[in-house]
């Protein structure tokens, strides 16, 4: 019998589960998917939001600046890639400053010190290429990006590497709570444990309602992103957003923790909306919307769309706490800014299962440390000094992908650090292999053949997107789509 059982590997459930990992209990993660971070945490803005957006009188506003004073000290440990960059939400109409101040108001009522409002000459002298009408920006010094997969996988590695014991394709078809513990049903066998943590994002409402009546649900919500070159995001120098709406913080561009220019998301409130494939229409609307921002956004240089899809919850914030089931916490409803939230969110759950009469003694073994897989880079090495590395035989040097200059020992770190990866697409999120121009039609089939030579059982080629039956708009359709309009 388990102390505790999380569902769901996300970065919520993954951040938890690392928590966890500090102290003398048996802690076990399951997940459905092939992988950790395979929901929301694969595809979203990757902001570490300053937490000046949502309202103090909100469990995600009060949390957001908790989580995000923990950045550097995580990535310290993780190496998962953190980069401290500030933001600015701006405007063209002066009509606007009264609503920058009310957010500069609530971000101090969320317990944040480092905002303020800037005028034109002052945006101007931050971000040269912003649009030249802005009028007014309100600054947060302390926001940045990351990458949000690296980091769920940095925590679940080291969760791992601490005694977490993780179960992928292990999806959970019920729930039992007896007298003392739960029995947690999954596709293919049952686990006890004496407390169960619901991280189950998309399906966190579903999870629920094995044991209680319903009280809240999660309402899908797509959002489409454009995604340019390496080295286009140098275009700005921090994360811009526009005006935020109803539906979210508005259309924001920005650059990747890797360099990349990012535009998007919009944002789609669809009965099931699941589906993750991409729409030409939706994207050159952002791509309008993002010209808004900055004219410095060159079609030419798109190489991929990508949909993510938010758990809204009913209530519209963060459910995470107690229920009406001794023992069973939920964790639900973690959109944006949930990934800024993620660490104050496992704090948070570490104090409720303690309050429930869990003994949470520090184990003098707990290793906080995680070795990077990739750096970031700052610039490519050239060509011609690549090229005699990428047809030699199998060795630790030799270039796998040229695009992103990734070698084979890299590749083979990534395969043995206490998670099985059956998927190319797996060891594209922790190396970068195939994120570069070509989009992986060079190293694809070598790095499948790397995988089947490490690990000896054969491997799908195929994306994870196009697995699961979903389509998206090509850089060739997008450019033309584009030069049409």
């Amino acid at each position: 019998m388990y102390d505790v059982l999380i569902i769901g590997a996300g970065i919520a459930g993954t951040s938890i589960a690392r928590r966890l990992s500090r102290y003398q209990l048996s802690v076990c993660l399951v997940e459905k998917s092939n992988d950790v971070a395979m929901g929301s945490t694969k595809a979203n803005s990757a902001i570490v939001h300053g937490g000046y957006a949502e309202a103090n009188a909100k469990l995600k506003g009060r949390l957001c600046y908790r989580g995000r004073v923990q950045f550097e000290q995580l990535d310290k440990e993780l190496n998962f890639g953190f980069r401290k960059t500030g933001s600015l939400v701006i405007t063209t109409d002066d009509e606007d400053l009264p609503k920058l101040e009310a957010m500069m108001e609530n971000g101090r009522k969320n317990g944040l010190p480092d905002l303020k409002i800037l005028d034109h000459d002052e945006i101007m002298a931050l971000e040269p290429n912003v649009n030249p009408e802005v009028r007014h920006a309100l600054y947060c010094e302390g926001a940045g990006v990351c990458s949000p997969y690296e980091m769920a996988i940095a925590m679940a590695e080291n969760a791992v590497h601490n005694g977490v014991e993780l179960y992928l394709f292990s999806e959970v078809i019920g729930l039992e709570k007896k007298e003392t513990h739960f029995v947690v049903h999954l596709n293919n066998r049952d686990f006890e444990a004496r407390y169960v943590i619901n991280a189950a994002g998309l399906c966190s409402d579903k999870i629920d309602q094995m044991l209680h009546e319903k009280s809240f649900e999660i309402r899908p919500r797509s959002g489409e992103y454009l995604l340019f070159a390496p080295g286009t995001g140098k275009v700005l120098n921090t994360v811009v957003f526009q005006m935020p709406s109803k539906m979210g913080k508005g259309i924001l561009v920005t650059s990747t923790y890797h360099g990349n220019l990012l535009l998007g998301p919009d944002a789609i409130d669809e009965e099931g909306a699941t589906d993750r494939s991409t729409h030409v229409e939706r994207l050159y609307k952002i791509y309008q919307e993002g010209l808004l921002t900055t004219d410095k956004i060159d079609t030419e240089t798109f190489i991929r769309s990508f949909t993510g899809i938010r758990a809204v919850s009913s209530t519209d914030d963060f459910i995470v706490g107690a229920t009406d089931t001794p023992g069973f916490i939920n964790v639900a409803g973690i959109q944006s800014p949930g990934l800024t939230s993620s660490p104050a969110i496992a704090d948070m759950v570490a104090r409720e299962l303690e309050a429930q009469g869990l003994t949470l003694r520090e184990d003098p073994s707990y290793d906080p440390y995680r070795a990077p897989v990739i750096r970031r880079k700052e610039k490519m090495r050239p060509y011609e000094e690549i090229a005699p590395l990428l047809d030699i035989p199998s060795c630790p040097e030799k270039i796998i992908c040229r695009c992103e200059q990734v070698e084979e020992k890299t590749i083979v770190d990534c395969l043995h650090r206490g998670i099985p990866i059956l998927s190319v697409d797996g060891v594209k999120r922790r190396t970068r292999a195939s994120m570069g121009y070509c989009q992986g039609q060079f190293c694809r089939p070598r790095i499948k053949a790397v995988m089947e030579r490490e690990y000896g059982v054969p491997i799908d080629i195929r994306t994870d997107v196009e697995k699961e039956g979903a389509t998206r708009v090509t850089r060739e359709e997008f450019q033309d789509y584009c030069k049409k309009q």
